[in-house]
């Protein structure tokens, strides 16, 4: 509370605080000059009082006299000591008066507070970006001076955050520590489990001003903006095909490395992407969950359905560009073109003879069974 103007009789015309001492009113109105006259000889950070600058050079002396008797940790200042010990007790004394958050750091409830007001006062001298935190601004400079400080004892990668290191770590560890409470899937880096949940919640906040499309993560929406625009960054090292999303890229390279890492734990038929595990999964399951609204038919995928629900429309999207020939599945449109392109890839491992399509060799590898097939061996 403030003391009554007899007891403090220099006010501050600015705010109307008032002080006992004219020293102290003097010291006050820096904080509405702005004016820092005490600097730091080590690194040039200014301070208003004296005694900030003389609390401030403890942080680079490593000075740390206050310990914490619950746990043993140290500071250099005895009001981060008493801040760090409401973790301790759960004390949340610092509020904030907008939302009513509560902070156990005052520091946290002032850094809250520009969420509110949108407030960024610490600027990038080479850019201009501004942020609201001066520690995202010193991260942010080392984008311009490429400083990387934090090295993996492991294999030597440097990484400009300590944060992005020990995400790093974990690939050597193995560890996942993350885990979803939904599905129980696990994650190594918690905004990877941040960006998952999504996938229950739908959400979707990142919108395509183009198309109308909705994203879950940013960077999924950046990759579709590629769709638009026709830029394919991705390029494959083995073949030079290019691609709008690395995802894809990702995808591609398995039909040059044969990888199928994704196994059913029913059959033991591998993979090469974790979706088509998922969609087989269904055929041990019976699982059906996508349903014809018309007649209600039931199909374990999507697209499934969809290509169903043209039997109902007559609709015939996919056109053939050689003889204009109009087909309802696009998978019915790449059969026929094999028409025109004479592309045979469908072998008999018995007679060697080739079809265009799937289902004539199956119906053509009945000329060979049975005592057909003996006789033919035996011969």
């Amino acid at each position: 509370m403030r003391a009554n103007m007899g007891d403090k009789p220099h006010s501050c015309e600015v705010c109307g605080y008032s002080f006992a001492w004219k020293s102290y009113l003097l010291r006050h109105m820096k904080t509405h000059t702005g004016d820092k006259p005490n600097s730091s000889e080590v690194c040039g950070s200014s301070f208003a009082r004296k005694s900030h600058v003389l609390r401030h050079i403890k942080t680079h002396t490593g000075d740390e006299p206050h310990s914490c008797e619950v746990c043993g940790s140290s500071f250099a200042l005895k009001s981060n000591l008493l801040s760090h010990m409401n973790t301790h007790t759960g004390d949340k004394p610092h509020s904030c008066e907008v939302c009513g958050s509560s902070f156990a750091h005052k520091s946290n409830l002032l850094r809250h507070i520009t969420t509110h007001t949108g407030d960024k006062p610490h600027s990038c001298e080479v850019c201009g970006t501004s942020f609201a935190r001066q520690s995202t601004l010193l991260r942010h400079m080392q984008t311009h001076t490429g400083e990387k400080p934090h090295s993996c004892e492991v294999c030597g990668s440097s990484f400009a955050r300590q944060s992005t290191l020990l995400n790093h770590m974990t690939m050597h560890t193995g560890e996942k520590p993350h885990s979803c409470e939904i599905c129980g899937s696990s994650f190594a880096i918690k905004a990877c489990l941040v960006n998952h949940m999504k996938t229950h919640t739908g959400e979707k906040p990142h919108s395509c001003e183009v198309c109308g499309s909705s994203f879950a993560l940013k960077s999924n929406l950046l990759s579709h903006m590629n769709t638009h625009t026709g830029d394919k960054p991705h390029s494959c090292e083995v073949c030079g095909s290019s691609f709008a999303q690395k995802s894809t890229l990702l995808r591609h390279m398995t039909t040059h490395t044969g990888d199928k890492p994704h196994s059913c734990e029913i059959c033991g038929s591998s993979f090469a992407r974790q979706s088509t595990l998922l969609r087989h999964m269904k055929t041990h399951t019976g699982e059906k969950p996508h349903s014809c609204e018309v007649c209600g038919s039931s199909f374990a995928r999507q697209s499934t359905l969809l290509n169903h629900m043209t039997t109902h429309t007559g609709e015939k999207p996919h056109s053939c560009e050689i003889c204009g020939s109009s087909f309802a599945i696009k998978s019915s449109l790449f059969k026929h073109m094999k028409t025109h392109t004479g592309d045979k890839p469908h072998s008999c491992e018995v007679c060697g003879s080739c079809f265009e399509q799937k289902s004539h060799l199956l119906s053509h590898m009945t000329t060979h069974t049975g005592d057909k097939v003996h006789s033919k061996h035996t011969r």
